[in-house]
């Protein structure tokens, strides 16, 4: 690892590379990455409306009763 920060060869040492194992990294800051299109649901009530391209769904609220979005999987 010559930066140390887990960039080696895959295959060698505790981790394998970038991804780390299988399942790779899982995108940016933690999230999903499931790219465009999809929709986004309401954790309290479940209304579901349709994601935005360039607008997390974290950023949006609900229409019905004004709770943050999730991202439908």
């Amino acid at each position: 690892m010559p930066r140390g920060d887990g960039t080696g060869p895959t295959g060698k040492g505790p981790g394998t590379g970038r991804g780390m194992g299988r399942g790779g990294g899982g995108g940016r800051m933690g999230g999903f990455g499931l790219g465009l299109g999809g929709n986004c649901v309401c954790p309290n009530c479940g209304k579901t409306v349709p994601h935005k391209r360039g607008v997390p769904c974290m950023g949006m609220t609900c229409p019905s009763c004004g709770m943050p979005m999730s991202r439908a999987r």
